[in-house]
């Protein structure tokens, strides 16, 4: 798996990043997902860079202008519910993209430690596409495996690139042992650990109840 550090490098980026992380801050449930918006608009540009191009020939007032435009057919999947701010980012800035939906959670086992369900996709079909899967927290890593194992029935994709927020390092080892060898991570921050729980430490908490509220 080829992984691209965005925020390795201080940039604009740190800002929105130290701002998710803030406990104060984060008490602003618009503000958050608003970052969250900002960090997908970013790494959506970061990863525009790798896409193929092709030459269009563009009419001006004045005349016409060559101009390279993206050459593939892009489905941005996000899973939910964390990840709709920073799936709306990302097709903020691929607005012509098809787009999918999939829920993959935790059901923590009364004996201890979890499971990932994955119980919904809403997707087009993904035969030959380019898929961006959008998810803010690559912590453990299962939740995404699921996600890419449930999507390889809706058809066989030509690329995955992976938009992530914050990671840790045993979940991007993991994700890199199931995904494809020519997968792109774009990834704003990697922490070095998980606590007892699967949560990223320092992290920033559960992104999906910072950004909508408390669940049951």
């Amino acid at each position: 798996m080829h992984i691209h550090h965005i925020g390795k490098s201080p940039s604009v980026l740190s800002h929105f990043i130290r701002e998710i992380r803030d406990e104060d801050i984060q008490k602003d449930r618009m503000r958050f997902r608003r970052n969250l918006e900002r960090i997908g608009e970013v790494l959506a540009y970061e990863m525009s860079k790798a896409l193929s191009y092709r030459r269009v020939d563009v009419r001006t007032p004045l005349g016409h202008k060559e101009m390279p435009v993206a050459g593939e057919d892009i489905v941005i999947c996000s899973v939910l519910r964390a990840g709709v701010p920073l799936h709306i980012g990302v097709l903020n800035y691929f607005d012509a993209a098809d787009n999918a939906f999939i829920s993959a959670y935790r059901e923590h086992l009364p004996e201890g430690g979890f499971r990932i369900q994955v119980e919904y996709a809403a997707t087009p079909s993904l035969d030959g596409k380019t898929v961006l899967l959008t998810d803010p927290m690559l912590a453990t890593g299962q939740s995404l495996v699921s996600t890419y194992k449930s999507l390889l029935r809706f058809g066989n994709p030509a690329a995955w690139h992976i938009i992530s927020v914050i990671g840790s390092r045993e979940g991007v080892e993991y994700v890199g042992e199931h995904f494809p060898e020519d997968t792109h991570l774009w990834i704003a921050a990697v922490d070095d650990t998980l606590n007892d729980k699967g949560y990223i430490v320092p992290g920033l908490g559960d992104a999906g109840d910072l950004a909508f509220g408390t669940k049951l």
